[in-house]
């Protein structure tokens, strides 16, 4: 009885503040439920959303046992009286997500975005309390922030690939030598950058490292149009690029050419991220999250027939079918815990050693990695 009187009384009171709840923000194209847009991202959390998280944290503090038992029915709606705001990176740090935005649990609001700059602010300012982006970034924000976002999980091991598409083959590093390689900015052109330096090149004298075109999409255009010649582009961009343009060639797997040079780590791309004060206060729908999030990247690895059509209806790639069939090249994994830990320290050694910057100018702490109760 207890906590059913618990879990009205959250409900009730949640009502009667709803009313006073402000958009914020427009929302993009993808986004399921109400999103919080990049304009949102600059202008921080609205008086009323504030309101209501006190309300439910209120009940929260109140019933606490409850809560642990609820979340204990793992894949069932639990209305936790407040929403859970989650942003994810269109792209293949978002595959994983695709299900789970499509069963529509309750309480869960997604976001769909192109730039990890936006989802970087959204989580800063509160408006977002769970995010899909680049670990790169995910490190960098931590030391902005001097600790206020935890590192959940891993979702995406390498997915870049060396292409050219003017009949120049490229079996090693050496071969660069005097080239100009186009490569989207940040992420992957830290981790081309730490590859050259690690096969004996010096960028800017032996090979040119050009961002021109900073988003992968637009790069991919640029790589179909033969208007650049060589270039590093992540999945599924690459099989986009070859229905496009015949004469494109994949010459090197990254992933492959990391491992000849560093025995130790795995090339991390993508991971999930929360709110430090959000995991702190609400362990228990993190860990809710948590198991839906893991089901929902099995199925979209299981091969079924209906994963294309899931992606596409979850807005984080518009082609379902080119997204479905690059699957088994973007390596979406879901890694947690200690085993999360010990598989990404040794990517930001890497990155951090080339490129400091690249993850906020100093190395994560211990208390960088959610490791759960």
């Amino acid at each position: 009885m207890k906590k059913v009187f618990a879990l009205v009384l959250a409900a009730v009171m949640l009502l009667s503040v709803t009313g006073c709840t402000k958009q914020t923000g427009e929302a993009t194209e993808g986004t399921k439920e109400s999103a919080v847009t990049a304009e949102s991202a600059d202008q921080g959390e609205s008086s009323a959303e504030e309101s209501s998280r006190e309300v439910s944290m209120e009940v929260t503090e109140e019933s606490s046992e409850e809560e642990e038992e609820v979340i204990e029915i793992i894949g069932e709606p639990v209305d936790y009286g407040m929403p859970l705001n989650v942003m994810v990176l269109n792209g293949t740090t978002g595959f994983g997500m695709a299900q789970l935005i499509n069963e529509g649990i309750p309480n869960y609001n997604f976001t769909i975005e192109t730039d990890a700059a936006n989802i970087s602010a959204a989580l800063i300012n509160g408006s977002v309390d769970i995010a899909a982006l680049p670990t790169n970034a995910a490190a960098a924000l931590y030391n902005k922030t001097e600790g206020q976002v935890k590192l959940l999980a891993l979702n995406t091991l390498g997915v870049l690939y060396l292409v050219t598409t003017d009949g120049t083959e490229i079996t090693s590093f050496e071969d660069l030598k005097g080239l100009t390689v186009y490569a989207p900015a940040q992420n992957p052109t830290f981790v081309f950058q730490y590859l050259c330096e690690a096969n004996g090149l010096v960028v800017g004298e032996d090979v040119i490292i050009d961002n021109t075109y900073a988003q992968p999409a637009d790069l991919r255009t640029a790589v179909a149009n033969n208007e650049v010649a060589v270039a590093v582009l992540p999945e599924p961009m690459v099989t986009m690029t070859k229905a496009a343009n015949e004469n494109m060639s994949v010459e090197m797997d990254l992933t492959a050419e990391w491992e000849k040079v560093n025995e130790t780590s795995q090339l991390v791309q993508g991971c999930l991220v929360v709110r430090a004060e959000f995991a702190e206060t609400f362990p228990g729908m993190v860990t809710a999250f948590l198991e839906n999030y893991q089901a929902s990247i099995e199925y979209m690895n299981s091969g079924d027939e209906g994963v294309a059509a899931a992606i596409e209806a979850s807005g984080v790639f518009a082609n379902g079918a080119v997204a479905a069939k690059a699957i088994p090249n973007c390596n979406i994994v879901y890694i947690a815990g200690a085993d999360m830990q010990a598989t990404v320290e040794g990517f930001f050694e890497a990155l951090y050693g080339v490129a400091p910057q690249s993850i906020g100018g100093a190395l994560p702490g211990e208390d960088f990695y959610y490791i759960g109760e």
